[in-house]
């Protein structure tokens, strides 16, 4: 054997009791499980360890961090060893005309001198530098949306239609796994449902990928005041299209909703019971993390990032968004912090609330609001804190539940350590069993387990993954259930989490001892 973990408490993924036994790893799958005791390379006492099927973050945005940084510590840290990337309609590829042009900023700001169009060629590109973790991905509608039709609010002609089939069918050959969508981001905020039942149907209507079955995973059009509406949607294309659906980061945002969620699982449990495939996720934590542009409306932002800047800076234009702006509250603004800019003098916004930026920019908060977008050219992040504990309790008790961290992969050195994101990118699965699962009793650490392996894995379709099982590969999490807990907070979110012992991914020694090997055994899932 290459490795033998002997002593370890076995939760294998699919729910089951654990049990005591030997694992021996050889050509990174999973060679033996048993009692032997056999010749093994290197041997790991597990005694007082948990060993599990490694974690699949289910909704990610790694894509651009990962060619810039394959190391990916803050995700294996927390014991994840796939991601699930592409999400809210937004992915690597395809990459054509506007949909290119929009994210050159991103690119440069990452040092990403590489340019790609296809899924083949952005592949080609993360196998020949090597990634730490594996990476399967789903195609953005925004992508597709934008090749065909640009960010203009308007339905595609046919010969646009026609072109959106074509690079999703082309995306799905290439790999992804499914379909994104982004519904309050440009420019997949522009769609209608038809829109939507038409790319999925007419691809279930092609011979030559009829074999092909697809996930459409989806950031609603709110999860706020439009939440039902939004589950309502989801399911609809779900019923016409015979697409699994699966429901992104659910919540209910705004106190005024939170009374929402008896209906949102109602609904949802109504669909499962008809036989409409679905599936959420969630991650453990009552704030939220996007571009500070989402406060603004949507027809700002038509014809992308430029124009936007443009109507920003026209006087008429800017009234008439002072006059939405000025309706929020104070309470409102305390509430949203900036966690990530571009501009070196702007960087004593970061982990600071819009009212108190504001007081200390000596504006009223709109003017505040639109001056940092300006400024930063629409590239300033937020953390909104918006949610329910006891909401974001029931989400995750769900059978049908997954953990996503919603965040990308990064490091605690080099050029992803930047800002201050979302703790969620450094402590969501260390959070959600540590704290939801042996702290708060949410579930028996089992079915937890199998949330975060076995189901995603299924749901996803990553094959021979999630489980431990002799001949599937060797991703796997030995941990310490009484220390694992997260350690990173909003203000200094660069922390690693406590009790993750050791980490394999495809047989690889990726995490020792609370260390980064070095390893980049990860794979592209294709």
């Amino acid at each position: 054997m290459d490795y033998l973990i002997i002593n370890g408490l076995i939760i294998d993924g699919s729910g089951k009791d654990p049990v005591e036994a030997n694992i021996g790893i050889k050509g990174g799958k999973i060679a033996s499980i048993g009692k032997a005791r056999l010749d093994a390379k290197e041997v790991i006492d597990a005694r007082g360890l948990i060993v599990s099927p490694g974690f699949i973050d289910t909704h990610t945005h790694s894509e651009f961090t990962l060619l810039a940084d394959a190391r990916a510590e803050a995700k294996i840290s927390q014991g994840i060893t796939t991601d699930i990337s592409g999400n809210c309609g937004l992915s690597a590829a395809p990459l054509y005309g506007e949909a290119l042009e929009q994210r050159e900023a991103d690119l440069k700001e990452l040092d990403i001198k590489e340019r790609w169009a296809t899924f083949g060629e952005y592949f080609s590109l993360l196998e020949r530098k090597g990634i730490a973790i594996n990476f399967a991905t789903l195609c953005g509608h925004g992508n597709i949306r934008a090749s065909a039709v640009g960010y203009r609010n308007r339905k595609p002609d046919k010969k646009e239609m026609d072109e959106m089939k074509r690079l999703f069918s082309g995306s799905l050959n290439e790999g992804a796994r499914g379909l994104s969508t982004g519904l309050i981001y440009p420019p997949g905020v522009y769609s209608d449902t038809d829109e939507l039942i038409e790319l999925c149907k007419g691809l279930n209507r092609t011979s030559h990928i009829a074999h092909l079955k697809f996930i459409y995973t989806t950031h609603m059009r709110s999860e706020g005041d439009k939440l039902i509406e939004s589950i309502e949607e989801a399911i609809r294309i779900g019923r016409e299209t015979d697409a699994h659906i699966h429901i992104s980061h659910i919540k209910t945002s705004g106190k005024d909703n939170w009374q929402k969620i008896g209906k949102a699982i109602e609904l949802m449990e109504k669909a499962k019971s008809e036989g409409i495939k679905l599936t959420c996720d969630r991650y453990p934590y009552i704030a939220s993390s996007t571009d500070l542009d989402v406060v603004l409306p949507s027809w700002v932002f038509e014809g992308g990032r430029d124009e936007g800047l443009k109507r920003l800076k026209d006087g008429t234009t800017r009234q008439k968004l002072k006059s939405g702006l000025s309706s929020k509250s104070a309470d409102y603004w305390k509430n949203i912090s900036i966690s990530s800019v571009t501009k070196d003098e702007n960087k004593w916004m970061e982990g600071e609330n819009i009212f108190n930026i504001s007081q200390r920019m000596g504006k009223a908060v709109e003017d505040a609001v639109l001056d940092i977008l300006i400024d930063e050219g629409l590239r300033a992040g937020a953390i909104f804190f918006s949610m329910s504990e006891e909401n974001l309790k029931r989400f995750l008790s769900l059978p049908y539940a997954m953990v996503g961290s919603d965040s990308s992969a990064r490091s605690f050195s080099g050029i992803t350590r930047s800002g201050k994101p979302h703790p969620r990118g450094f402590g969501t699965f260390p959070r959600f069993v540590g704290k939801y699962v042996r702290d708060e009793g949410l579930m028996p650490l089992p079915e937890a387990i199998r949330r975060i392996s076995h189901l995603a894995a299924e749901t996803f379709g990553l094959k021979q993954r999630g489980l431990i099982r002799e001949g599937y590969f060797a991703d796997m999490v030995l941990f310490n259930y009484d220390r694992i807990i997260d350690r990173a907070t909003f203000n200094d979110p660069f922390q690693k989490a406590e009790g993750i012992e050791y980490v394999f991914v495809n047989g690889s020694l990726a995490y020792k001892e609370g260390r980064y090997t070095g390893s980049l055994s990860g794979r592209v899932l294709r």
